[in-house]
């Protein structure tokens, strides 16, 4: 009798694959001044989609994480096109506090759209503990609601020890690590395996060899999040440098979808 063909085996035969779905929790839409994006409509998004296997794309539009007021009204639009396949992060620009309360204030109203929230402190130059982001981390916290940092080593915005404060003062908000603290991948480990509620996310990740293996050695594929950045980067490359790392397709199974499916949970069937 042959052998069970692996995931890797199968991914390179077929290009997808029915029974491993694929949930990628870091997206964006829309054009950005300065960049090339030839796919950041939702329609080329889709069919990017469909060639690689992702069912359900979780982003941002570029709008709302620099003018929240009229992004995240375009991020509420598009889930509503594109219900099946999208779902979207409400953007928190902490740069316009009362903005900040407002969307906060009309979350619930959008829950058949939203998951959760993203920061880009970095860009923002607002440490992500600022008490100006509280509304936001506060509602997160009570309703357990995902959150996804843009995180860098060695930033005063959004560095490890800033992620630990965050962690500590909401535990119930799942913290997605966006671009798990780049570079300083043992104190992002470190922070999944002290944390239940912290998570590794592998945008930008995979562009350093060992480093999706080491998250998984340290802290466990439970605690590995896949994601992309899309429009801006290939789907098919991301899960080839996953399919070639070393761990086991159970691992490879968490990251590619068991935990989005966790995390999000009834969030799915809104």
């Amino acid at each position: 009798m042959a052998e069970k063909e692996t995931l890797r085996e199968r991914f390179f035969r077929c290009g997808k694959l029915d029974d491993c779905p694929v949930y990628d929790l870091h997206g964006h839409m829309g054009p950005l001044e300065g960049a090339c994006l030839p796919r950041c409509n939702p329609e080329d998004m889709i069919a990017a989609m469909d060639r690689a296997g992702v069912r359900l794309t979780v982003f941002c539009h570029h709008d709302a994480l620099f003018a929240p007021d009229i992004g995240n009204a375009i991020n509420l639009a598009e889930v509503r096109r594109f219900p099946d396949r999208f779902r979207a992060y409400c953007g928190i620009n902490p740069n316009y506090p009362d903005q900040v309360a407002r969307d906060v204030e009309m979350f619930d109203d959008n829950r058949d759209a939203y998951v959760g929230f993203k920061f880009l402190a970095d860009y923002f130059q607002i440490p992500i503990p600022d008490e100006r982001s509280a509304p936001a981390w506060e509602k997160a916290n009570t309703d357990h609601l995902p959150v996804l940092l843009h995180t860098w080593g060695g930033s005063s915005y959004d560095g490890p020890q800033l992620v630990r404060t965050c962690a500590e003062r909401y535990p119930d908000a799942q913290i997605l690590m966006g671009h798990s603290c780049h570079g300083a991948w043992k104190e992002a480990a470190q922070l999944a395996v002290d944390f239940a509620n912290v998570y590794l996310e592998l945008t930008a990740v995979l562009d350093d060899r060992g480093a999706v293996d080491l998250f998984v050695r340290e802290a466990g594929s439970e605690k590995v999040i896949f994601g992309t950045d899309t429009p801006w980067f290939n789907h098919h490359y991301y899960i080839g440098a996953l399919l070639g790392a070393e761990m086991n397709d159970d691992d490879r199974r968490n990251i590619l979808y068991r935990n989005a499916q966790r995390i999000l949970g009834d969030m799915l069937e809104m």
